[in-house]
């Protein structure tokens, strides 16, 4: 395919990114197709002119499914709230478009499964926005593990914070409302789930609990109240009987964009904190008890695909960088080649787990995936 033409569904913070990355792409990696901006979709007419000038799209519109239907349009990115991802995503495969759609996949589970199931009988390519996989600093990782470097791991903790919420009289917006989903357990917990998956292996188990901080928020001039859960923990059990927590919180002052894994095995550690970004920490119990200690490994070039961006360490990826390798992964798939990425298959693992989890929340007990 020598070029392939972009439609857009949303302009909010990931509908830039996913623009931003749809722009980047061909001059990072150079071995894709062309991209052709082709159409853009915001809630009016107004703002979607007013966004197609600024992302450099071709046409704009109001209505999701002339786009959809705009025979300039191979792939979708779908980057609405997440109520809206089910209905969009399977006019798309069913229209014969590839679809590049933000988590999670649908509030419902149901409509999870429904979107894997349009996946799967269009043939078509559809992967979801789970871009902290890319991250040259979790592959790394990986290879840590592949190689034994910390010896058998028996625990892995991953805490996702943020404090966008964090303050009472922050505004009410769709992520309070219930048809958005379960709250934070759905909003944040994925991307931990999709990291131990990467990392270890689906969850086998489940146990959960869900909280709510503030009964309100601010709403046209009154109060109106939250109906979803802003914070989430869960233990899970893991193949090879690893254990496993995820703690998240978008209330969580002081943190901006928190994403913690620590990985315990028989000979060592390992520490990620996406707010920093580009480190790694490995322990190692080697040699002397008093020599021993956290070795911090910078990520560079030796880490791929960070050369792919800068040539030289220290010079820091960021998080715009990772959907950019997560749009190379999409485009590599639809040329029918291996790349990392979480298709609606592997999605709908993940929101199973969820849907586990927020049902041993309300029975207080275990509950199998």
């Amino acid at each position: 395919m020598a070029s392939i033409g972009v439609g857009l569904i949303g302009t909010g913070y990931m509908g830039k990114c996913h623009a931003l990355a749809w722009t980047g792409v061909k001059p990072v990696f150079g071995d894709t197709p062309d991209v052709r901006l082709a159409s853009l979709c915001e809630v009016t007419d107004g703002l979607a002119q007013k966004r197609a000038g600024e992302f450099g799209f071709a046409k704009a519109t109001s209505d999701w499914r002339a786009l959809i239907a705009d025979p300039a349009v191979d792939v979708v990115s779908i980057t609405t709230p997440n109520q809206f991802h089910a209905e969009m995503a399977i006019a798309a495969l069913q229209a014969g478009k590839h679809v590049w759609c933000e988590k999670p996949m649908a509030p419902k589970l149901a409509d999870a499964q429904r979107m894997a199931e349009a996946a799967r009988r269009s043939g078509k390519v559809a992967i979801l926005g789970y871009n902290y996989v890319q991250s040259p600093a979790v592959r790394y990782i990986r290879s840590l593990l592949d190689e034994d470097a910390i010896g058998a791991v028996n625990h892995i903790r991953v805490e996702m914070d943020e404090d966008y919420l964090a303050d009472s009289d922050a505004p009410h917006s769709w992520r309070s409302e219930a048809s958005a989903g379960y709250g934070a357990l759905d909003d944040f917990a994925v991307h931990p789930l999709s990291l131990i998956a990467t990392l270890l292996g689906r969850p086998t188990s489940v146990f959960g609990e869900m909280s709510k901080p503030y009964a309100d928020r601010p709403h046209q001039g009154g109060r109106r109240a939250v109906e979803t859960s802003d914070i989430a923990t869960a233990l899970l059990r893991l193949p090879g009987g690893i254990a496993g927590a995820i703690h998240v919180n978008r209330c969580a002052w002081g943190r901006k964009g928190r994403l913690l894994i620590q990985i315990f095995g028989s000979r060592g550690m390992i520490v990620f904190d996406q707010e920093r970004f580009n480190e790694v920490q490995v322990y190692v119990a080697e040699g002397r008890p008093a020599d021993q200690g956290f070795r911090t490994i910078l990520m560079g070039p030796a880490h791929q695909p960070y050369g792919r961006f800068i040539v030289a360490p220290g010079h820091q990826m960021g998080f715009n960088d990772l959907k950019i390798i997560e749009c190379r992964a999409l485009l590599a798939r639809i040329a029918g080649e291996a790349a990392v990425a979480v298709d609606f298959d592997e999605g709908l693992a993940i929101e199973r787990a969820v849907h586990a989890i927020a049902e041993a929340s309300r029975k207080g007990a275990w509950v199998e995936v």
